[in-house]
């Protein structure tokens, strides 16, 4: 079993429980986060090293693994956890669009290309992405959350059918609502995202650690989303039509004082 591992989006929700599931394992981990204070609490109490720092950028994400390589030696791990929402539809800015993508989807592909060397020469490694049920699914009320978190499993899918017989392991955790941050912030669309059962996020880490001991791409701690996806493929226009169901109920929970605000905010999912 690998020892040593990187965690974006760590300073709460679920990168700090997965921080905290492999630290209980006696891991070594490195944490990284755009709030330093938060993740600096977290690090002090798991013993870890804090790297702050904006992974969304190349210039972040080359420091982190730089650090990360320094001070652990080698990395077997890295969750490319960190990630935003903007609780937007057509009226997302540019800006909005800009962020979401940044951070939800170039930052995955900014660690590959600074860990698969790396892991090429060592004769393997694994990255494992958070990207939820919205990049199998969709997201109502928020497009940029959407398009981004399908644009990270379809990276991850790339990146697996790449390099899987080169000894790279690639698994995308795709929850459905989950008990954080981004869940208290999505106003009308909570009870939607908790339809089936918000889970906490020890759960999503449990889940995360089990599927280290294998190679299964989807690691889904909802269930319910194999049958939806597998509903979603066999049935297009149906499943559609059952969406835009679920929207109008949405429309006619809407008011503009319980319309969240479309200012991005920091997953950690």
């Amino acid at each position: 079993m690998p020892d040593t591992a990187v965690v974006t989006g760590a300073a709460r929700g679920i990168g700090r429980a997965i921080a905290r599931r492999l630290a209980s394992e006696g891991w070594r981990v490195v944490l990284a986060d755009v709030d330093a204070p938060a993740l600096a609490e977290v690090a002090q109490e798991l013993g870890a090293l804090a790297v702050p720092g904006d992974t969304s950028t190349d210039a972040g994400v080359r420091h982190l693994v730089d650090t990360a390589y320094g001070h652990l030696g080698h990395v077997d791990v890295f969750f490319a956890n960190a990630g935003i929402g903007t609780l937007a539809g057509l009226e997302a800015t540019d800006a909005d669009w800009a962020s979401a993508l940044e951070t939800n989807v170039l930052a995955h592909v900014r660690a590959a290309r600074h860990l698969v060397p790396r892991w090429l020469e060592a004769g393997g490694g694994r990255l494992v992405v958070t990207a939820s049920a919205a990049g199998l699914l969709t997201m109502l009320g928020d497009a940029p959350y959407s398009v981004s978190k399908h644009g990270a499993v379809a990276f991850a899918e790339w990146l697996s059918a790449t390099y899987r017989h080169r000894g790279i392991v690639v698994q995308a955790i795709c929850p459905q609502g989950v008990q954080t941050r981004m869940l208290e912030e999505s106003g009308p669309l909570q009870e939607l995202l908790s339809r089936d059962r918000a889970i906490s996020a020890d759960e999503v880490a449990e889940a995360a650690w089990q599927a280290l001991a294998g190679e299964e791409f989807y690691v889904l701690p909802h269930h319910e989303v194999r049958d939806y996806y597998a509903q979603r493929a066999a049935h297009p226009d149906a499943w559609l039509a059952g969406m835009n169901r679920l929207q109008q109920k949405l429309d006619q929970t809407s008011t503009p004082t319980s319309t969240p605000t479309r200012t991005p905010s920091q997953e950690n999912a």
